[in-house]
């Protein structure tokens, strides 16, 4: 075992165990004592704060310090660490989600192909269960990074795009917004061989990559990227859904505020709005209010909640 292999497979079992005696250590890294205690005194030199307790059967564990200093992982353990982040970037709160993503543009880089690949087919393949988040959709976490260090260094990016039609193109893009929807998130770019905005959603791009070409930012029509994204899905299709939920805007918020536009109305009900050309997801979505709801718009959506509800309402004698 080399030096520098050593070195690092030591810091995993510092990682892995809250203590270690010296002899364990030596035994798992096949070295003496001497070196063992060498190199402990190597990670304390690079910030690591290892703690040593002297004498008949003294030991080493890894203390809290005053920094996080570099972490070594496994390969399930950076596996795992890519889909927790993916999923608060989905159903973090905002400060959690743009922590989330600062966090992927750091992991993800480092990160070999294969494990991003096993990363996006373990988030594809995974339901949560009776989870009030709507089940992202599956997105290379590369594309996602590379879209958000372009809109953040207003950096040109390059990437391969499948429509609503499978019909595959090349863009190349000035990137301004990234905005979450329910369960996807868009690109909101000038595209520059169009001439023109437009709005990409993220699970449909790959291959994405920075061009190293800096650029002056664009205003986006309206000024506003999230009724950008709307305007654009008004367009392809998606029906407008409205409805009066008997709860505060306040209530609300936690529970449906990530799928729903909330407009409080008084201080017992607010009006909620969205477009989805998805009806179930829309009624479910509303459920989750847990609240009487009211005024529902399009008479698809409300004839459908009724016929939840008729077919959840108990039995005769039940």
């Amino acid at each position: 075992m080399s030096t520098s292999t050593r070195f690092l497979r030591l810091l995993s079992l510092l990682q892995t165990r809250r203590y270690w005696s010296g002899d364990e250590l030596a035994e798992r890294l096949e070295v003496s004592l001497r070196t063992v205690r060498r190199d402990i005194d190597r990670l304390r030199d690079l910030g690591y704060p290892v703690q040593a307790d002297r004498g008949v059967g003294g030991g080493y564990q890894l203390a809290s310090g005053t920094a996080l200093p570099p972490l070594v992982l496994g390969d399930e353990e950076a596996v795992a660490l890519v889909i927790g982040l993916q999923s608060t970037v989905h159903g973090g709160s905002s400060a959690l989600a743009e922590a989330a993503l600062r966090a992927l543009s750091k992991v993800v880089p480092v990160l070999p192909a294969r494990l991003r690949q096993r990363a996006q087919a373990l988030t594809a393949s995974t339901v949560p269960l009776n989870s009030q988040h709507a089940v992202p959709e599956p997105v290379d976490p590369q594309v996602l990074v590379v879209f958000a260090q372009g809109c953040r260094d207003r950096e040109r990016v390059a990437f391969d795009y499948r429509d609503a039609k499978g019909t595959a193109s090349s863009r190349r893009v000035e990137p301004a917004k990234l905005v979450n929807v329910g369960n996807r998130y868009y690109l909101v770019a000038y595209d520059l061989d169009r001439a023109d905005w437009r709005s990409f959603r993220v699970d449909r791009a790959e291959n994405a990559a920075a061009r190293a070409l800096r650029f002056v930012p664009r205003e986006i029509p309206g000024g506003d990227a999230a009724q950008f994204v709307r305007e654009g899905l008004r367009g392809a299709g998606q029906q407008q859904i409205s409805a009066r939920v008997h709860a505060s805007a306040e209530e609300l918020a936690p529970r449906i505020g990530r799928w729903f536009e909330i407009h409080p109305l008084d201080e017992d009900s607010a009006m909620v709005r969205t477009e989805n050309a998805n009806l179930p997801w829309a009624a479910f979505g509303l459920a989750l209010s847990e609240a009487k709801v009211s005024d529902v718009q399009p008479e698809e959506l409300r004839s459908l909640l009724d016929s939840w509800s008729a077919n959840l309402a108990p039995g005769p004698g039940e």
